[in-house]
Formats: C-alpha cells, sequence, structure tokens
C-alpha cells in the first residue's frame, strides 16, 4: 500500500524534442488533473495552445544555464521522480525537503540520431563534431531511467506512440496499471540502450557498434523442433525515416516460420536480390540449388528448378520479381514440394492458386532492402561482425591468365556464374550456361570434391558450360576433372602459390581462364 505523499495533486513533467502529439496528450493529461510541469520549447508550445503548465524554474527556483544543457537534473525534479513512495523514511524526507512527487514523465529525447545518421549519408552536409556533441541529450536519458526505475509508481513515455495507450487508462480509471507502467519501463531501457549505442559509436568513430534486440517475433521452433527460436528485427540499422514503419517483410498465408526457415530465406533473398535481369533462385539449406536469370521471369522459374530437381524438395523460392499466376501453376502442377516463397508481390491469380497449398509460406518482401547490411554471428560468447559482401565484379574486373581468351558468350557466364558461386558455401564450385546454373558443388572439405558433385548434378549439360571456383585452386585436380566434361572457361580469384601450375595445364588442357582478384567465401 502507497503511503501519503506530500501534495495531493498529481503532477506531470513534460519535456519533449518531437512534439508530435502532444498537445492533445496534455490536454488529457490537465483534465485529469495533472499539475503539468514543462522546459523551454515544450513550456512555449503549451502556453501557444493555452494549456496550463508551470515553467520548472519556478520550482526549482534556479535558472536554466549552461546553454540548456542543465534543466531538470535538480533535486526538487528529480527527487519527485525517484523516491520511492513505498518506503515510508522516503516519503517522510520528501516531505521535510518539500519534493512534490512526479506521476507521469514524457520525455524524449535530442535528436542525436538523425543528425548523425545525416552527417554518416552525406558527408558534404556541414554537421560539425561539436553540433553532434549538442545533440547528446543528458537530462532526458536521467529523467527517463530515473521514472523508469520507480515505474512501480511512476508512468514514464518516451514514444508518441503510447500517448493514446496512457490517456485511456487514465480516463477508464483515473490512473496507468502496472503491466503498463512496466511495459513503458522497459521500453525506456531499450532506447536509451539504443540511444547510448548510437553515440558511443560517434564517440569511437564507428569503431564500436551497439546491437539493441526488440520486438521479438516468436518462431515455429528453432533450428530443431526440441529449441525455441525468436527472430529479432535489427532496426538499428535502418534509415531514421524508415525505422517505425513494418518490418521489411509480411507473411501472406502459411504456418508460421522457424528458425532454419528464416535462414534459408534470407539466402535465398540474398541471392536474387544480386541480379538485377529478372532471375529465380532455389535454396535448400541455404544454399542454391538452381538459379537462371531470363528476360521473363516465369522462365527463369522454370529453368532453375530444371538444373536440380533431385534437391528441389523441401525447397525456399525467391523471386526478384512478381509471383505470377504461371509460376504458382506451375509448382503445383510438377508437384514442387515449398517451404517458402518470397517474392516482392504476388498476382491475385497466384494467391488463389496457392491457397490449395496452405501451409507454404508466401512471403511479401515490400520493404526490404539486404545492401550494405551489416552481418552479426555470435562466437566464443561474443559477437562478430562484418558488412555484408556486396562487391560487384564486372567485366573490366576480369584478367585472363591463359593463352586463350573467353568469349562474349562465355565472359556474360563467368559473371553469371560468379555472382552464384559467392552465395554457396565454401568451398563452392558453380557451373553456368546462358544464364542459369547447370550443377552446384558446395560445403566440402575439398575443392576438387566440390568440383566432382558440381559435375556429377550437371550430368551431360557440364559440356560447354563455364566454372566458377569461390577461392583459388590449390592444386590443379579440378582443371583436370573440368576439360574431362567439356568445361570451355573457368573464373577464379586467384593468389595461390600454384597459381602458375594451375594456369600451364588450363593452357595444356585448352581452356580458358580469368581471375577476379576478389575471393567469394561464405561460412
Amino acid at each position: 500500500m502507497s503511503h501519503p505523499v506530500p501534495n495531493p495533486k498529481r503532477r506531470a513533467l513534460l519535456s519533449v524534442s518531437d512534439k508530435s502529439g502532444l498537445l492533445p496528450f496534455a490536454r488529457i493529461l490537465h483534465d485529469c488533473g495533472f499539475e503539468i510541469v514543462s522546459t523551454g520549447g515544450t513550456f512555449k508550445a503549451l502556453e501557444e495552445a493555452d494549456i496550463p503548465a508551470v515553467y520548472v524554474e519556478k520550482i526549482t527556483q534556479f535558472p536554466e544555464c549552461f546553454g540548456g544543457r542543465v534543466k531538470t537534473m535538480h533535486p526538487l525534479i528529480l527527487g519527485g521522480v525517484l523516491f520511492n513512495r513505498e518506503d515510508p523514511a522516503q516519503v517522510r524526507e520528501a516531505t521535510e525537503l518539500g519534493v512534490t512527487p512526479v506521476d507521469i514523465v514524457v520525455v524524449n529525447l535530442y535528436p542525436f540520431e538523425k543528425v548523425f545518421k545525416r552527417s554518416q549519408e552525406n558527408p558534404d552536409s556541414g554537421i560539425t563534431n561539436q553540433e553532434l556533441v549538442e545533440q547528446i541529450d543528458i537530462g532526458g536519458p536521467t529523467m527517463l531511467r530515473s521514472a523508469a526505475k520507480n515505474f512501480s509508481s511512476v508512468t514514464v513515455v518516451c514514444d508518441p506512440a503510447d500517448y493514446d495507450r496512457v490517456a485511456k487508462e487514465l480516463a477508464s480509471s483515473g490512473n496507468t496499471t502496472p503491466e503498463l507502467r512496466r511495459e513503458l519501463a522497459g521500453k525506456v531501457f531499450t532506447h536509451t540502450a539504443h540511444y547510448d549505442s548510437l553515440v558511443a559509436e560517434f564517440m569511437t568513430n564507428r569503431t564500436t557498434q551497439g546491437i539493441v534486440l526488440t520486438n521479438g517475433r516468436e518462431l515455429r521452433y528453432g533450428e530443431n523442433p526440441h529449441q525455441w527460436g525468436k527472430f529479432f528485427d535489427m532496426s538499428r540499422n535502418q534509415k531514421p525515416e524508415t525505422r517505425n514503419q513494418k518490418p521489411g517483410w509480411s507473411q501472406l498465408q502459411g504456418k508460421p516460420l522457424s528458425y532454419l526457415n528464416i535462414l534459408d530465406s534470407d539466402a535465398a533473398w540474398r541471392m536474387s536480390s544480386d541480379f538485377a535481369e529478372p532471375t529465380a533462385v532455389l535454396v535448400k539449406h541455404a544454399n542454391p540449388s538452381g538459379i537462371a536469370s531470363h528476360k521473363n521471369i516465369d522462365e527463369a522459374f522454370q529453368r532453375a528448378y530444371d538444373t536440380d530437381r533431385l534437391s528441389a524438395f523441401g525447397v525456399i523460392i525467391s523471386l526478384n520479381r512478381e509471383c505470377t499466376e504461371v509460376i504458382a501453376k506451375k509448382i503445383l502442377d510438377q508437384k514442387i514440394f515449398v517451404e517458402v516463397i518470397l517474392a516482392p508481390s504476388f498476382e491475385a491469380g497466384a494467391l488463389e492458386l496457392l491457397k490449395q497449398k496452405p501451409n507454404i509460406r508466401l512471403l511479401a518482401m515490400d520493404n526490404i532492402q539486404l545492401k550494405e547490411n551489416i552481418i552479426y554471428r555470435s562466437a566464443f560468447g561474443g559477437m562478430l561482425v562484418q558488412n555484408d559482401d556486396t562487391r560487384e565484379i564486372v567485366e573490366a574486373d576480369l584478367k585472363c591468365v591463359t593463352k586463350k581468351r573467353p568469349t562474349k558468350a562465355q565472359i556474360n557466364d563467368l559473371l553469371f556464374a560468379w555472382k552464384v558461386v559467392k552465395h554457396a558455401k565454401s568451398n563452392a564450385i558453380v557451373l553456368a550456361k546462358n544464364a542459369m546454373t547447370a550443377g552446384i558443388g558446395c560445403g566440402q572439405t575439398s575443392r576438387v570434391d566440390s568440383t566432382f558433385i558440381a559435375l556429377k548434378r550437371a550430368g551431360k549439360n557440364a559440356e560447354g558450360s563455364v566454372l566458377a571456383s569461390d577461392a583459388f585452386f590449390p592444386f590443379p585436380d579440378s582443371i583436370i576433372e573440368a576439360a574431362k566434361h567439356g568445361i570451355g572457361a573457368v573464373i577464379q580469384p586467384g593468389g595461390s602459390v600454384r597459381d602458375e601450375e594451375v594456369i600451364k595445364k588450363a593452357d595444356e588442357l585448352g581452356l580458358a581462364m580469368v581471375v577476379t582478384g576478389v575471393r567469394g567465401f561464405r561460412h
């Protein structure tokens, strides 16, 4: 049970940078009998709207100072937020000191994130380090954290999106529920942790990056059915203007996603997004089983499936164009067992047909960009961080190292195969012809084993195809096998101590070989 407090009149502290929705909420607080205490621009906005408010200086008897750096951090304000109403000794102390309890704290922070991101995205913006320093909020986080710590008695609001929820509870019962207060307190600590992580990035010249995991989405299960799984939207990497929008994908039908569904779908979408041409990708266990590009997405899908029908069982399909009714019909007619289909959108006819398979998960990738994403992986109790491999190899990057030069058609296929091979698990070998994969070997402990697998998968289609290797050839054995099956040209990074031996063997066998100087490992 709460103990009596010095002043029965309830008090709300309002100090916000983002004033959206503020005035209607402030009127509700006033109508509910709250005395509103405010600062600077917030007080001015309330005054202009004829909403009664008390300027913080009137309570503290101390002026805002140091260019506004110190306003609310005063015992008569901060003490009113933080003292424990459940502790009789603290209640007596508040009375003796003349500290009035603050029951609601409404604060949002200086727009450091917006200004910092603008300075990063546009180096010519003219934003100086000193300007960024002045955008680091001190009093705001102090008020928020103090109110959040005291959530048993204090309602804290850091997001204008929560004004309506608080207003409804106040209108209904005159107070907020303990459940809402705790939820809002948790939101505060997430918010200030994210804010501090951005400041740390700035202070360390972006050598330190914090991660704030929020809004975890429950998954069907983890890597195996006996494990739990969650998906966290890594919104701290989104631009400020998209942070509060819906996630970049939505599930239109199907069973709940599992951990592996997410991993495989992410891999598939990254692959299809790497191609400008209409492209279809089929993925198993995060590796491509077939990829094809064509001016018609329906034909691209069929070619990708035909690459390796055996592996396309329990498959993930990713399309970088709208999923058409024709593709949906092909899936049903050919009885393809599909786990997930990803596409920017789905034709109405496709959705209607796919209702026949209600377990297939359909993901509309309507607002997601993966370029320049940061990749996070846990290891040794810590976190490995890197930027995604978005390096694009074009014809001008290729260096021919053999006497025989590739034809224009072979160069096109070599560049296509290189795009594919960097998405397959190391050691990866990809055979391709006419902008479609012929065979893929990957995830083996030796490169020649991956070559054997790719050639076996391709069968007679190996004849006349090109070969891509994600890393250099340590021995010429893969080149010998490739020549036996009619491979015409090879693309690889180069850089082996045996490069000269490998190139010599390619010359002996009549193969064209180009090197990129760039490795494409993926683990």
